[in-house]
């Protein structure tokens, strides 16, 4: 038996979006299930987003702290942002966002995973970079605001955040999935396996 996600739509009834927010919206469906019955369904409309995970030459991983103010904590994360474009090149926002959150660039891009991380209540989906050959981005600093303007920035070395992960210390999402996944890529068939960088997204369609 083949383990793969696959896409299937079921018939929807009616339709409505109660809430428009700045960068989200909430749609509620009327969705026709197996038996024939009809349930409402209310799910955030998330344009999608991009993580990436920089790996330095000494195995270190760059993350960044930042405050969350609906789960009221401050996160280790690793660097992260929306795709603001329809149809945007998911690359072109994650070099962009490695830029302005760590004022970093790489040379080696890989697609790491994808994935959505709460497929029960929103249609984010979220594409994992990896990133390496690190070094430090030319020109002034990108200008931060909100929680941003407190955010700290560390390496830290792989083990550690896998060993703060299962311990229930870290708790950030692409975080979590990311260094996991890095792992078990290193200790699969290596890193220079994984996708390439501008590799289909279905969930997230996209010209190169």
């Amino acid at each position: 038996m083949t383990i793969k996600d696959t896409a299937e739509e079921w018939e929807i009834r009616a339709s409505e979006i109660p809430f428009v927010g700045n960068k989200t919206s909430v749609r509620t469906d009327d969705v026709v299930m197996p038996d024939g019955s009809v349930a409402h369904r209310d799910y955030q409309v998330h344009p999608g987003s991009v993580a990436i995970l920089a790996l330095d030459d000494q195995g270190r991983v760059l993350v960044l702290r930042q405050y969350r103010h609906p789960v009221r904590h401050k996160l280790w994360e690793i660097p992260a942002g929306l795709l603001d474009i329809p149809g945007e090149n998911p690359l072109d926002a994650a070099q962009r966002e490695l830029y302005e959150e760590a004022h970093i660039k790489a040379e080696n891009w890989r697609v790491l995973t994808d994935v959505y991380p709460t497929p029960g209540g929103c249609d984010e989906a979220v594409r994992i970079f990896l990133a390496r050959d690190l070094s430090e981005a030319e020109g002034d600093r990108f200008e931060v605001e909100d929680e941003e303007a407190d955010m700290e920035l560390a390496r830290i070395p792989v083990q550690e955040l896998v060993r703060g992960v299962l311990a229930g210390e870290l708790h950030n999402n692409c975080l979590a999935v990311g260094v996991l996944s890095l792992v078990a890529a290193q200790h699969g068939d290596g890193l220079d396996t994984l996708r390439p960088a501008e590799a289909p997204w279905p969930a997230r369609p996209f010209e190169v």
